[in-house]
Protein backbone atom coordinates (compact mmCIF):
# COMPACT_ATOMS: atom_id res chain seq x y z
CA UNK A 1 0.00 0.00 0.00
CA UNK A 2 2.87 2.53 0.94
CA UNK A 3 4.36 1.84 -2.73
CA UNK A 4 0.89 2.55 -4.03
CA UNK A 5 0.66 6.11 -2.35
CA UNK A 6 4.04 6.73 -2.95
CA UNK A 7 4.01 5.85 -6.56
CA UNK A 8 0.53 8.36 -6.64
CA UNK A 9 2.23 10.92 -5.45
CA UNK A 10 5.25 10.96 -7.95
CA UNK A 11 2.74 10.59 -11.20
CA UNK A 12 0.84 13.91 -9.58
CA UNK A 13 -2.78 15.32 -10.66
CA UNK A 14 -2.94 13.14 -14.29
CA UNK A 15 -6.85 14.50 -14.89
CA UNK A 16 -6.79 16.94 -17.85
CA UNK A 17 -7.79 20.73 -17.13
CA UNK A 18 -9.76 20.98 -20.09
CA UNK A 19 -12.37 22.28 -21.03
CA UNK A 20 -10.88 25.11 -18.88
CA UNK A 21 -7.15 24.99 -20.85
CA UNK A 22 -7.03 24.11 -24.57
CA UNK A 23 -5.28 20.18 -24.94
CA UNK A 24 -2.21 20.14 -25.52
CA UNK A 25 -1.86 17.89 -28.71
CA UNK A 26 1.20 17.13 -30.91
CA UNK A 27 2.22 18.27 -34.22
CA UNK A 28 1.13 15.62 -35.96
CA UNK A 29 -2.22 15.30 -34.88
CA UNK A 30 -5.00 15.80 -38.03
CA UNK A 31 -7.74 17.75 -37.06
CA UNK A 32 -9.88 20.34 -38.79
CA UNK A 33 -8.72 20.65 -42.54
CA UNK A 34 -8.31 24.43 -44.43
CA UNK A 35 -9.33 24.86 -47.80
CA UNK A 36 -7.56 27.12 -50.05
CA UNK A 37 -9.63 27.62 -53.05
CA UNK A 38 -7.49 30.25 -54.57
CA UNK A 39 -4.79 27.68 -54.81
CA UNK A 40 -6.80 25.63 -57.49
CA UNK A 41 -5.69 25.29 -60.90
CA UNK A 42 -8.82 25.65 -63.15
CA UNK A 43 -9.68 22.04 -63.80
CA UNK A 44 -7.69 20.38 -61.01
CA UNK A 45 -8.84 17.38 -59.56
CA UNK A 46 -6.46 15.36 -58.21
CA UNK A 47 -7.29 15.73 -54.25
CA UNK A 48 -10.86 14.72 -55.00
CA UNK A 49 -9.37 11.71 -57.20
CA UNK A 50 -6.90 10.64 -54.34
CA UNK A 51 -9.75 10.49 -52.04
CA UNK A 52 -10.33 6.91 -50.77
CA UNK A 53 -14.16 7.97 -49.34
CA UNK A 54 -15.30 10.88 -52.01
CA UNK A 55 -15.27 13.41 -49.45
CA UNK A 56 -13.42 15.78 -51.72
CA UNK A 57 -16.00 17.69 -54.82
CA UNK A 58 -14.27 19.66 -57.01
CA UNK A 59 -16.93 20.59 -59.19
CA UNK A 60 -18.54 24.11 -58.58
CA UNK A 61 -15.61 25.27 -56.14
CA UNK A 62 -13.90 22.77 -53.26
CA UNK A 63 -15.30 21.31 -50.84
CA UNK A 64 -14.88 18.72 -47.97
CA UNK A 65 -17.19 16.23 -46.33
CA UNK A 66 -15.92 15.55 -43.16
CA UNK A 67 -18.55 13.04 -42.94
CA UNK A 68 -16.65 10.91 -45.36
CA UNK A 69 -13.44 12.42 -44.45
CA UNK A 70 -10.77 9.42 -42.50
CA UNK A 71 -8.34 12.27 -42.37
CA UNK A 72 -5.87 10.54 -44.06
CA UNK A 73 -3.10 12.50 -46.08
CA UNK A 74 -3.91 11.16 -49.44
CA UNK A 75 -5.32 14.52 -50.43
CA UNK A 76 -2.48 17.26 -49.58
CA UNK A 77 -0.27 14.76 -50.92
CA UNK A 78 -1.89 14.54 -54.00
CA UNK A 79 -2.70 18.35 -54.04
CA UNK A 80 0.32 19.96 -56.46
CA UNK A 81 -0.78 23.43 -55.15
CA UNK A 82 -1.15 23.07 -51.13
CA UNK A 83 -5.24 24.08 -51.60
CA UNK A 84 -5.59 21.62 -48.67
CA UNK A 85 -4.15 21.19 -44.85
CA UNK A 86 -4.65 19.57 -41.79
CA UNK A 87 -4.50 21.77 -38.62
CA UNK A 88 -4.51 20.67 -35.23
CA UNK A 89 -8.05 22.04 -34.44
CA UNK A 90 -9.72 19.36 -32.34
CA UNK A 91 -13.04 20.97 -32.31
CA UNK A 92 -15.34 19.31 -34.88
CA UNK A 93 -18.80 18.30 -33.72
CA UNK A 94 -21.48 19.23 -35.72
CA UNK A 95 -25.50 19.47 -34.54
CA UNK A 96 -26.52 18.91 -38.12
CA UNK A 97 -25.07 16.61 -41.47
CA UNK A 98 -25.20 19.28 -43.45
CA UNK A 99 -22.64 21.50 -41.32
CA UNK A 100 -19.93 18.52 -41.22
CA UNK A 101 -19.49 19.99 -44.76
CA UNK A 102 -16.48 22.81 -45.66
CA UNK A 103 -16.76 25.05 -47.93
CA UNK A 104 -14.16 27.09 -49.53
CA UNK A 105 -12.21 29.23 -46.78
CA UNK A 106 -16.15 29.84 -45.13
CA UNK A 107 -15.12 29.54 -41.53
CA UNK A 108 -16.28 26.19 -39.77
CA UNK A 109 -19.04 26.36 -36.82
CA UNK A 110 -19.00 25.01 -33.62
CA UNK A 111 -21.86 22.59 -32.48
CA UNK A 112 -24.85 24.35 -30.85
CA UNK A 113 -26.27 22.63 -27.74
CA UNK A 114 -29.47 21.16 -26.93
CA UNK A 115 -32.68 23.54 -26.32
CA UNK A 116 -33.82 24.49 -23.18
CA UNK A 117 -35.45 21.55 -22.06
CA UNK A 118 -32.78 19.26 -22.77
CA UNK A 119 -30.44 20.93 -21.63
CA UNK A 120 -31.91 21.34 -18.37
CA UNK A 121 -32.66 17.27 -18.08
CA UNK A 122 -29.54 16.57 -19.71
CA UNK A 123 -26.99 19.15 -18.61
CA UNK A 124 -25.65 17.83 -15.44
CA UNK A 125 -26.67 14.29 -15.87
CA UNK A 126 -26.58 12.10 -18.88
CA UNK A 127 -26.68 8.48 -19.12
CA UNK A 128 -25.45 6.80 -22.37
CA UNK A 129 -25.67 3.47 -23.88
CA UNK A 130 -23.07 2.70 -26.42
CA UNK A 131 -23.30 0.47 -29.31
CA UNK A 132 -21.04 -0.30 -31.49
CA UNK A 133 -22.62 -1.24 -34.93
CA UNK A 134 -20.01 -3.28 -36.78
CA UNK A 135 -17.29 -0.87 -35.96
CA UNK A 136 -13.25 -1.49 -36.33
CA UNK A 137 -12.94 -1.06 -32.48
CA UNK A 138 -11.03 1.86 -33.28
CA UNK A 139 -14.00 4.93 -32.38
CA UNK A 140 -14.83 2.06 -29.70
CA UNK A 141 -11.21 2.82 -27.90
CA UNK A 142 -11.28 6.04 -27.74
CA UNK A 143 -14.98 6.42 -26.35
CA UNK A 144 -13.77 4.54 -23.86
CA UNK A 145 -10.76 5.92 -23.08
CA UNK A 146 -12.61 8.76 -21.82
CA UNK A 147 -13.50 7.08 -18.90
CA UNK A 148 -9.54 6.86 -17.64
CA UNK A 149 -8.14 9.32 -14.69
CA UNK A 150 -6.93 11.63 -17.60
CA UNK A 151 -10.50 12.76 -19.38
CA UNK A 152 -12.56 11.84 -16.55
CA UNK A 153 -15.57 11.81 -18.69
CA UNK A 154 -17.93 11.01 -14.94
CA UNK A 155 -16.88 14.64 -13.87
CA UNK A 156 -19.21 16.28 -15.98
CA UNK A 157 -22.26 14.03 -14.91
CA UNK A 158 -21.71 11.93 -18.43
CA UNK A 159 -21.76 8.33 -17.93
CA UNK A 160 -21.99 4.80 -19.97
CA UNK A 161 -24.79 2.57 -18.67
CA UNK A 162 -25.39 -1.18 -19.29
CA UNK A 163 -29.25 -1.15 -20.18
CA UNK A 164 -31.52 1.14 -22.89
CA UNK A 165 -33.86 1.78 -20.42
CA UNK A 166 -31.58 3.53 -17.80
CA UNK A 167 -29.65 5.66 -20.52
CA UNK A 168 -30.92 9.07 -22.01
CA UNK A 169 -29.54 8.67 -24.97
CA UNK A 170 -27.72 6.77 -27.99
CA UNK A 171 -23.47 6.92 -28.53
CA UNK A 172 -23.29 4.71 -31.77
CA UNK A 173 -19.74 4.10 -33.68
CA UNK A 174 -19.39 1.70 -37.04
CA UNK A 175 -21.34 1.51 -40.39
CA UNK A 176 -24.44 0.13 -39.08
CA UNK A 177 -24.29 -3.34 -40.35
CA UNK A 178 -27.25 -5.06 -41.53
CA UNK A 179 -26.78 -7.43 -38.85
CA UNK A 180 -26.93 -4.58 -36.00
CA UNK A 181 -29.27 -2.70 -37.65
CA UNK A 182 -32.21 -4.60 -35.96
CA UNK A 183 -30.40 -4.74 -32.64
CA UNK A 184 -29.49 -0.60 -33.02
CA UNK A 185 -33.05 0.30 -33.17
CA UNK A 186 -34.46 -1.78 -30.89
CA UNK A 187 -32.25 -0.14 -28.44
CA UNK A 188 -33.00 3.45 -29.33
CA UNK A 189 -36.77 2.29 -28.91
CA UNK A 190 -36.33 0.61 -25.37
CA UNK A 191 -34.63 3.96 -24.07
CA UNK A 192 -37.32 6.34 -22.55
CA UNK A 193 -38.25 10.00 -24.34
CA UNK A 194 -36.77 12.06 -24.84
CA UNK A 195 -33.80 11.04 -26.13
CA UNK A 196 -30.44 12.26 -28.01
CA UNK A 197 -28.51 10.52 -30.18
CA UNK A 198 -24.31 10.38 -31.10
CA UNK A 199 -22.38 9.76 -34.19
CA UNK A 200 -19.48 9.18 -33.32
CA UNK A 201 -16.60 8.81 -36.10
CA UNK A 202 -16.55 8.16 -39.67
CA UNK A 203 -18.46 4.95 -40.35
CA UNK A 204 -21.08 5.98 -37.85
CA UNK A 205 -21.69 9.22 -39.78
CA UNK A 206 -21.34 7.84 -43.72
CA UNK A 207 -19.86 4.36 -44.03
CA UNK A 208 -16.67 5.22 -43.88
CA UNK A 209 -14.11 3.05 -45.55
CA UNK A 210 -17.10 1.11 -45.80
CA UNK A 211 -19.25 3.57 -47.76
CA UNK A 212 -21.66 1.86 -50.13
CA UNK A 213 -21.08 -1.13 -49.24
CA UNK A 214 -23.94 -3.67 -49.70
CA UNK A 215 -23.93 -5.02 -46.36
CA UNK A 216 -23.70 -1.60 -44.01
CA UNK A 217 -26.37 1.04 -43.89
CA UNK A 218 -23.49 4.02 -43.89
CA UNK A 219 -24.33 5.53 -40.76
CA UNK A 220 -26.67 5.77 -38.03
CA UNK A 221 -28.94 8.24 -40.04
CA UNK A 222 -30.38 4.97 -41.16
CA UNK A 223 -31.65 3.42 -38.03
CA UNK A 224 -31.99 6.79 -36.03
CA UNK A 225 -32.28 10.62 -36.00
CA UNK A 226 -29.06 11.83 -35.09
CA UNK A 227 -28.65 14.99 -32.53
CA UNK A 228 -24.81 15.70 -32.82
CA UNK A 229 -21.92 14.24 -34.95
CA UNK A 230 -18.34 14.20 -34.01
CA UNK A 231 -16.49 13.06 -37.41
CA UNK A 232 -12.92 11.62 -37.10
CA UNK A 233 -11.24 8.18 -37.87
CA UNK A 234 -11.30 7.77 -35.32
CA UNK A 235 -12.11 10.90 -33.43
CA UNK A 236 -9.51 12.17 -31.12
CA UNK A 237 -10.95 11.73 -27.24
CA UNK A 238 -10.59 15.50 -27.22
CA UNK A 239 -12.45 15.84 -29.81
CA UNK A 240 -15.51 13.32 -28.72
CA UNK A 241 -15.26 15.03 -25.19
CA UNK A 242 -15.76 19.13 -26.52
CA UNK A 243 -18.64 17.64 -29.02
CA UNK A 244 -20.75 16.39 -25.54
CA UNK A 245 -20.33 19.22 -23.17
CA UNK A 246 -20.85 21.51 -25.99
CA UNK A 247 -24.06 19.77 -27.11
CA UNK A 248 -24.92 20.31 -22.90
CA UNK A 249 -24.36 23.66 -22.96
CA UNK A 250 -21.28 23.25 -20.84
CA UNK A 251 -18.84 25.00 -22.82
CA UNK A 252 -19.47 28.46 -23.24
CA UNK A 253 -17.05 30.27 -25.91
CA UNK A 254 -17.75 33.97 -24.08
CA UNK A 255 -17.24 32.69 -20.73
CA UNK A 256 -13.86 30.75 -21.95
CA UNK A 257 -12.84 33.94 -23.42
CA UNK A 258 -13.50 36.20 -19.81
CA UNK A 259 -11.82 33.38 -17.76
CA UNK A 260 -8.75 33.64 -19.86
CA UNK A 261 -8.98 37.12 -20.34
CA UNK A 262 -9.12 37.59 -16.15
CA UNK A 263 -6.13 34.89 -15.70
CA UNK A 264 -4.02 36.95 -18.06
CA UNK A 265 -4.71 40.35 -16.11
CA UNK A 266 -4.52 38.35 -12.95
CA UNK A 267 -0.83 37.48 -14.20
CA UNK A 268 0.23 40.98 -14.96
CA UNK A 269 -0.74 42.24 -11.81
CA UNK A 270 0.98 39.74 -9.80
CA UNK A 271 3.94 40.77 -12.02
CA UNK A 272 3.71 44.03 -11.61
CA UNK A 273 3.50 43.65 -7.96
CA UNK A 274 6.44 41.53 -7.89
CA UNK A 275 8.29 44.25 -9.56
CA UNK A 276 7.22 47.17 -7.48
CA UNK A 277 7.94 45.06 -4.11
CA UNK A 278 11.02 43.93 -5.44
CA UNK A 279 12.58 47.53 -6.36
CA UNK A 280 11.06 48.73 -2.93
CA UNK A 281 12.69 46.23 -1.10
CA UNK A 282 16.09 46.99 -3.41
CA UNK A 283 16.46 50.52 -2.22
CA UNK A 284 15.34 49.89 1.55
CA UNK A 285 18.37 46.90 1.40
CA UNK A 286 20.57 49.98 -0.48
CA UNK A 287 19.44 52.56 2.13
CA UNK A 288 20.70 50.08 5.10
CA UNK A 289 23.65 49.57 3.61
CA UNK A 290 24.23 52.46 2.72
CA UNK A 291 24.13 52.56 -0.74
CA UNK A 292 21.96 55.34 -1.29
CA UNK A 293 21.76 57.47 -4.13
CA UNK A 294 25.38 59.38 -4.73
CA UNK A 295 25.20 63.77 -4.92
CA UNK A 296 24.72 64.94 -8.22
CA UNK A 297 26.78 68.26 -7.63
CA UNK A 298 29.84 68.07 -9.07
CA UNK A 299 31.83 69.96 -6.51
CA UNK A 300 31.24 67.22 -4.23
CA UNK A 301 32.91 64.50 -5.68
CA UNK A 302 36.32 66.71 -5.45
CA UNK A 303 38.99 65.32 -2.64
Amino acid sequence: MLRILLARAQQGHRTSPFPDEPPVLPDRFRGLPVLDPSRCADGCRACAEACPTGAISADGGLRLDLGRCLFCPECVQACPEGAIAFTTEHRLAARTRDGLVLRGSQEYPRAAALDGELRRLFGRSLKLRVVSAGGCNGCEADVSVLGTPVFDLGRFGIQYVASPRHADGLLITGPVTENMRLALKKTYDAIPPPKIVIAVGACAISGGPYIDHAEQHNGADAAVPVDLYVPGCPPHPFTILDGLLRLLGRIDERAAQARAEAARRYREEIRDESIQWGTRRAEEGGKYLGLGAQPTDPDSRKP
